[in-house]
């Protein structure tokens, strides 16, 4: 008689933008996933050379047609039961967050258990809002309501609800406004990244993540990385959604992928160079050789 093996992970979808050098987006995001053990498929929304914080860039951005058309082409297929979360980021226009909501809807028809993690790219401190000015708005009212798991920065989390988050008392307010927007039957969890407040220890920096059974915090050192790297949120929304569908546990998740994170990031600044060293740090992602905990907050 045989035992059987531990369960197969759930597959991902993953849409995003895609860029050729560098990465952001699903460039940033696919491979931490796939060295976790998940199989991945991507849907890009766009594809460029590199990403648009450099000034200059070719490439395209796809229609939204196209979301849906390759979705029916992998349900074709027969995969979307066994598609375990759906995965969004930088997605451009008002007709790929209709998209993208639509595509959530298609995978739980066939596996009602699926998670959605939404991740809000709209802006950050320093550049505002760098999507086009209506995209806020439709994020805020197709994808988000959708989302078991939102994952916006301190800019986002402002946009999203309205408020100044300038403590912790003012992150976890906000985190739980924006909690009781998200999918109902869901476990709605509010990621905070790129946390800095003012009652905080000096040179550090934060991610919050704040649920139904409590709210947890990790921080790290702040690395001096003048400009800050693109590709860093899109990694830690995918890093904190493995390792959530792997232990099932919000403050270990946080703690590992802030961990990974971080390791990632201490080599991008050794290496001195414009783009994240996502391969470079690929041993990271799994279990990081330096662990920072997650503190009970809330």
């Amino acid at each position: 008689m045989t035992t059987p093996g531990p369960a197969a992970p759930p597959n991902i979808l993953s849409i995003q933008s895609w860029v050729s050098y560098g990465h952001v987006g699903n460039a940033a995001a696919v491979f931490p996933l796939q060295r976790l053990g998940f199989e991945v498929w991507a849907i890009n929304t766009v594809q460029f050379s590199n990403h648009t914080g450099y000034g200059a860039w070719t490439g395209q951005v796809f229609a939204p047609e196209l979301v849906a058309e390759l979705l029916s082409g992998i349900e074709a297929r027969g995969a979307l039961p066994s598609c375990g979360a759906v995965l969004s980021g930088y997605l451009g226009s008002e007709g790929t967050v209709a998209a993208v909501a639509e595509a959530v809807q298609r995978v739980r028809a066939a596996n009602p258990a699926a998670l959605y993690c939404c991740d809000p790219v709209m802006g950050d401190y320093g550049r505002g809002v760098f999507v086009r000015p209506e995209l806020p708005e439709r994020i805020a009212a197709l994808a988000v309501p959708q989302a078991d798991i939102v994952t916006p920065n301190q800019f986002e989390l402002e946009l999203l609800t309205g408020t100044t988050v300038q403590t912790l008392e003012e992150a976890l307010m906000a985190a739980h406004q924006l909690r009781a927007t998200l999918r109902e039957g869901g476990p709605r969890v509010v990621v905070v990244t790129s946390l800095v407040r003012v009652d905080a220890p000096p040179d550090s920096i934060e991610t919050l993540a704040v649920t139904d059974a409590g709210a947890w915090l990790c921080r790290t050192p702040m690395l001096p990385l003048d400009p800050p790297r693109n590709g860093t949120g899109d990694a830690i929304a995918a890093l904190f959604l493995g390792h959530y569908l792997k232990t099932g546990d919000v403050s270990q998740a946080l703690s590992l992928s802030m961990s990974a994170l971080y390791a990632l990031l201490e080599m991008t600044h050794a290496a001195g160079t414009r783009e994240i060293q996502l391969v470079a740090a690929q041993d990271e992602y799994q279990q990081p050789g330096r662990v920072f905990g997650a503190e009970q907050v809330g």
